[in-house]
């Protein structure tokens, strides 16, 4: 087979650069190392910004995100019993979205099948060769049979398990990692949400969060050990630590009922660069992963896909590669951002294992400066619905 742009990863950021660069009239064949059905029972993020919300748009996939979506104009912090918000629109005039991420990845699965655009499930073996060539190719097996694309250009969307990162030889790559001393315990229910927006805590139990997909299903986590079993926690066992996060007057208004989904997954800080090598380049998760705390992981891997996409069609449209050949500084400066502010929001909302009561003080110092310093909210809104590509 024959290709200009060969994808590998079918979650959401190569299916958002498939169907981008398809509008363009720019061809791809996207693959997947698991079945549609899989990728869409991955239970992930639900907060976008509007630069996603943009390239949606875009793509031509938003009408069903502008019709079921929630606009959110800010965020609930609390402290024990304390509470204040921040308020997006007041400080940045912009709101967040909320939709799940398995909505936005159902959208671009029926946009690139309604197109007509390759995608091929199951793939196995994947190898990437020749990217520091101008004749990089791709070959997989399925049901036992190999493959090849031929190509002019390779997008790792891959995640950080995938087979593209590995591929930029390790005495040209540089690793950053921060593995972070807990988890987070997370359930679905089928029910109403404790508060509009979301509620970020800190306690002396640990973290929590309240966070929403619609009025009646909601994602709610707490923090625990990185060795907990997910076995150990029944729904009760849940719920009532969770309640126990909470203000006591939202803990008053919490609607429980059976989980859906329930999981525990750890935390890191993770950054690769280069971004690029040769005609390879890295996107979303393959290059980089953040703490959810703040929502940024699909956040960043759309702006990944913002900065490939654009090098990609002004290569093709004016024979031009200076997008190309910017695409890693310029996705990487963003990325590098975005870490800090995971990062920052993350160490101060947690309990971490070798905390000092001095630690904990100075935790909360600075939430009662954020609540009482409107600078210091300024430049949380700001990070919160997304810097500027």
């Amino acid at each position: 087979m024959r290709t200009q742009v060969a994808i590998i990863g079918g979650g959401p950021s190569g299916l958002l650069l498939a169907q981008l660069l398809q509008r363009r009239g720019i061809d791809s064949i996207v693959l997947e190392r698991k079945t549609k059905d899989y990728v869409l029972a991955r239970i992930r993020a639900g907060v976008l910004e509007q630069g996603l919300a943009g390239l949606l748009e875009e793509a031509g996939c938003a009408d069903r995100l502008h019709a079921e979506g929630f606009s959110h104009d800010g965020t609930l912090i609390a402290y024990g019993d304390e509470m204040f918000r921040i308020d997006f629109k007041e400080h940045t005039g912009t709101p967040v979205i909320v939709y799940g991420q398995t909505e936005v990845t159902r959208d671009l699965y029926e946009a690139r099948e309604k197109a007509g655009g390759p995608i091929v499930f199951n793939v196995e073996d994947v190898v990437i060769h020749g990217a520091d060539t101008n004749t990089p190719h791709v070959t997989y097996t399925v049901d036992g049979t190999t493959q090849r694309i031929d190509c002019d250009f390779i997008a790792g969307c891959d995640g950080f398990h995938g087979v593209s990162r590995k591929t930029i030889p390790a005495d040209l790559r540089r690793e950053y990692e921060k593995v972070y001393p807990f988890g987070w315990l997370g359930i679905l229910s089928e029910t109403p949400p404790v508060s509009h927006e979301l509620i970020y805590s800190n306690t002396p139990r640990g973290f929590a969060l309240a966070s929403m997909r619609n009025e009646n299903l909601c994602r709610y986590y707490i923090q625990c050990s990185v060795d907990d079993n997910i076995k150990d926690w029944s729904d009760d066992a849940f719920w009532d630590e969770f309640k126990k996060r909470l203000p006591a007057d939202m803990a008053a208004k919490l609607v429980t009922g059976p989980s859906i989904e329930k999981s525990i997954a750890p935390l890191r800080s993770f950054v690769t660069e280069p971004m690029r090598w040769g005609r390879l380049f890295l996107c979303g998760d393959a290059a980089h992963i953040v703490p959810p705390t703040g929502a940024k992981g699909l956040n960043t891997a759309a702006s990944d896909v913002h900065y490939l996409y654009n090098g990609l069609r002004e290569f093709y449209e004016t024979g031009s590669a200076d997008g190309i050949d910017a695409y890693s500084a310029n996705a990487l400066s963003r990325v590098w951002k975005a870490e800090r502010f995971s990062w920052w929001f993350s160490s101060l909302m947690h309990r971490y294992p070798d905390q000092s009561d001095f630690d904990q003080r100075m935790q909360i110092a600075e939430l009662e400066f954020l609540r009482s310093n409107k600078a210091a909210q300024k430049a949380m809104a700001e990070n919160y619905v997304g810097l500027p590509y």
